[in-house]
């Protein structure tokens, strides 16, 4: 049970995060005009291409110098980094699509940025916001690698448990079945929850 609820903690914040910062960059992207905007997007469209292999040594030292290494808050800063060139990306192709008329219409009815954020933008997006999000959940929630190396030892989430099970009771199927069963079924609730939105954010894409 605190595997489980630690693979909560750890997922649910990064795949909140995620979404919002990157709702919020991907609008940035699309629709305001900045010095050096198509600049950054490109370093953010680089940020895809670079291996998670790559920055677990880096991290780990900077993690160990300011407290980090074995938290919580130090994985989904993890995740959370590493899933935000992707949901910018996406987030900025979505958003760009929008029509440039409906967002000059609801200007000039006096909507500032915020409010054509929240009242235009986000209810259009919908269908994209929950692609992302059921993408992220998953990455977080299978994820192992990332886990057995920021994750608290003492208390880690769930696949590293089962791992560690594996490891001491390999032969002891019924201590494994039943929590790869909850490390299944989770993920299926999330997926079946926002179906009808994931297919309409897939179909959307494929479309544009």
């Amino acid at each position: 049970m605190g595997s489980l609820l630690t693979t909560a903690a750890i997922t649910v914040p990064s795949t909140v995060l995620v979404v919002v910062i990157g709702s919020l960059a991907g609008y940035a992207f699309a629709w305001l005009e900045f010095p050096g905007r198509d600049v950054w997007f490109m370093v953010v469209v680089g940020l895809l291409v670079v291996p998670v292999q790559v920055a677990l040594i880096p991290v780990a030292k900077l993690f160990g110098a300011v407290g980090l290494f074995e938290t919580t808050a130090g994985v989904v800063l993890f995740h959370t980094a590493f899933g935000l060139p992707f949901a910018v990306f996406l987030l900025r192709n979505f958003f760009a699509e929008i029509p440039r008329e409906l967002l000059e219409a609801a200007r000039l009815d006096g909507a500032g940025e915020l409010r054509l954020f929240t009242r235009v933008v986000l209810p259009l997006g919908g269908p994209a916001l929950a692609s992302l999000g059921i993408f992220q959940f998953l990455w977080v929630w299978n994820d192992m690698l990332i886990a057995l190396i920021f994750a608290d030892s003492g208390n880690p989430p769930i696949t590293v448990a089962l791992q560690q099970e594996v490891r001491q009771f390999g032969s002891n199927i019924d201590v494994l079945a039943p929590g790869a069963f909850v490390s299944m079924v989770v993920p299926l609730i999330v997926f079946f929850a926002f179906q009808r939105q994931f297919v309409s954010g897939v179909m959307a894409g494929a479309v544009k």
